[in-house]
């Protein structure tokens, strides 16, 4: 999972790019998963990263839009990182997916049309929604909170001519 010092820009509109343009912006890995659907394997890297990760924000890998916030995150022991609720919903969307020979809701990214993972209710784990956002990592970029307090730090420093 990527982690970056500042929140990225956060898109309006929808964003779309030709295959050819994702290719260039996402690793091989975020292109198979953001882009076809695919999945990381359990238990890996980025799941080791997101359990050691404080406070922050999870925005999408693609297109940068906020998906999850640290205080929606908890450890269901499933190998991937979890979430019992978006932090932006609107940035959020569910579809049914009927992929390997079961049924599942897909969860994707509202603005890009990435695919971030699935979402599992009533498995009765102990948060607010009984729900589980089961994300693929490397699909999200997590943004440290102290990193996010320092750049509103900056936007809220008076310029130079204000000073005066």
């Amino acid at each position: 999972m990527e982690t970056a010092s500042t929140a990225p820009e956060q898109p309006t509109g929808k964003v779309e790019k030709s295959d050819e343009e994702w290719k260039k912006i996402l690793t091989p890995e975020q292109y198979r998963i953001l882009r076809q659907a695919g999945t990381e394997r359990p238990n890996g890297e980025v799941y080791k990263q997101f359990n050691q990760q404080g406070e922050g924000t999870y925005y999408c890998a693609g297109c940068g839009a906020e998906l999850f916030t640290a205080k929606e995150k908890f450890d269901s022991h499933c190998g991937w990182p979890s979430f019992y609720d978006p932090s932006k919903a609107k940035n959020v969307t569910t579809r049914d997916d009927f992929s390997g020979g079961m049924v599942r809701t897909e969860v994707n990214c509202a603005k890009c049309g990435g695919h971030l993972g699935h979402v599992f209710k009533g498995e009765g784990f102990n948060t607010p929604t009984d729900q589980r956002y089961c994300i693929n990592g490397v699909a999200l970029k997590f943004v440290p909170a102290k990193a996010e307090k320092k750049e509103e730090a900056k936007k809220e420093e008076p310029k130079a001519e204000e000073k005066k």
